[in-house]
């Protein structure tokens, strides 16, 4: 049975997120705080499905400790849940600090190239950080909150990677607070 209701989500989202990246495509004149609300109605949408269709619930503590001012989110990363919910439910509005092939992704990547997040082109190694800090401090100065996965890249549930230094740098250089993000979506969505 859980084989079919993840088939179910599956046809679910493809159905739903082309159509949804050609209305981002027709909505790109409009103001960015605009394109972002109207955008992560895609990512919002996602989160429904996984639970009407798998039956994936959640539950958040610790809001009321959110501050209302500049601030970076280092964030464990499990799956693709924490991805699409973060910009759905966070208070501020969220950009992710990503490789910039993704905007490659047909879909997908041209949907988030339209929400001026913090596209870094890995290649440049230790040029790639400023690029972070430059673009991470205009995107604070906007009242956004970016979003870091300090490990980097999927991690199991329960394990650990190697953690990398550029969140605590973003916020230091910044003067950000950083919120630490704990979360166990690697247990109901696994990679």
């Amino acid at each position: 049975m859980a084989w079919l209701r993840s088939f179910l989500y599956f046809v679910f989202l493809a159905v739903t997120v082309i159509p949804y990246a050609f209305a981002c495509v027709l909505w790109a004149p409009l103001p960015l705080h605009w394109r972002y609300k109207l955008t992560v109605g895609w990512p919002r949408l996602a989160i429904w499905g996984a639970k009407v269709f798998c039956g994936i619930r959640w539950q958040v503590k610790g809001w009321e400790n959110l501050p209302d001012g500049p601030a970076v989110l280092l964030s464990k990363h499990q799956s693709a849940w924490e991805t699409l919910f973060f910009p759905a439910y966070m208070p501020r509005e969220v950009c992710f600090v990503y490789k910039k092939e993704l905007h490659m992704v047909p879909f997908f990547g041209w949907g988030l190239a339209l929400l001026r997040m913090i596209a870094i082109d890995r290649a440049k190694g230790r040029d790639a950080f400023e690029q972070v800090v430059k673009q991470g401090q205009t995107r604070l100065n906007e009242g956004r909150w970016p979003l870091l996965f300090p490990e980097g890249t999927r991690v199991a549930p329960g394990k650990t990677g190697r953690f990398k230094m550029g969140g605590a740098l973003l916020a230091s250089r910044t003067g950000a607070v950083v919120i630490p993000v704990a979360h166990n979506a690697g247990e109901c969505w696994r990679r």
